[in-house]
């Protein structure tokens, strides 16, 4: 499915973006860390409002439908960019996630980002991936949630790990950021501000981008409000 790139999510008080270029990410640097976080909203074409979508309506939703709101699914959108094909582009105000095409397209995908207090930006490459990726949580989510502690010396692989069916490690040159893009276990969470710095898809999308990326394929990533990592 082809679409034009009407960006039908939005996020209150954020510009809706029309280009993601190299100026856009040099704005985004602009932006401290003390911008407001915004509610997640989505268009109601039944009454041809914007909606308040939070972690309730988004569980609700997937129940009712097995799957996110259709801005969330991956489609085929208009995108004008500098960046070549390959180039993984995040927005994370958005909740897009844009592997760039020839041609002036991209293939888009739905993701949920960082909570308040873990978003990032920045420039960063895919170091390597994994299939059904063991997850070791790191020292400080290890320190501040139990939950994780009984996995610190990681989590096997599988339909209940939280890395998912595929994950995509990011690096700021040879250097490990402990940063992925990876699946869920949690698939209705596509479209919310809910992990700890991480980028989820669901598991048949980061299966896809998983399997047209290549190795080294540069990752931008924009949020309005984020703290900044090295390389922006």
């Amino acid at each position: 499915m082809t679409a034009r790139c009407k960006f039908p999510v939005k996020r209150k008080e954020a510009i809706r973006p029309r280009k993601l270029t190299l100026a856009l990410l040099a704005a985004a640097a602009c932006l401290g860390p003390l911008a407001a976080w915004a509610q997640t909203q989505i268009y109601d074409s039944k009454t041809h409002t914007w909606v308040d979508y939070d972690k309730k309506k988004a569980r609700q939703y997937y129940a009712r439908n097995n799957q996110p709101p259709e801005a969330f699914r991956m489609q085929t959108v208009t995108f004008r960019t500098a960046e070549p094909p390959g180039t993984i582009i995040i927005d994370g105000n958005q909740h897009f996630l844009y592997l760039t095409q020839p041609g002036g397209q991209a293939i888009r995908y739905g993701i949920g980002v960082g909570r308040e207090g873990f978003g990032w930006a920045g420039i960063v490459r895919v170091g390597r991936t994994a299939e059904w990726p063991t997850w070791t949580p790191p020292a400080e989510m290890v320190a501040r949630d139990p939950n994780a502690a009984k996995w610190a010396a990681g989590m096997p692989g599988g339909p209940e790990n939280p890395l998912g069916a595929r994950a995509l490690y990011l690096y700021e040159g040879d250097q490990d950021t402990i940063y992925r893009i990876h699946g869920t276990a949690e698939p209705w969470t596509i479209g919310l501000d809910v992990s700890s710095g991480c980028i989820r898809m669901n598991n048949n999308d980061i299966v896809d981008l998983a399997s047209r990326i290549k190795i080294g394929a540069k990752v931008i990533v924009l949020m309005q409000g984020a703290a900044l990592y090295k390389g922006v």
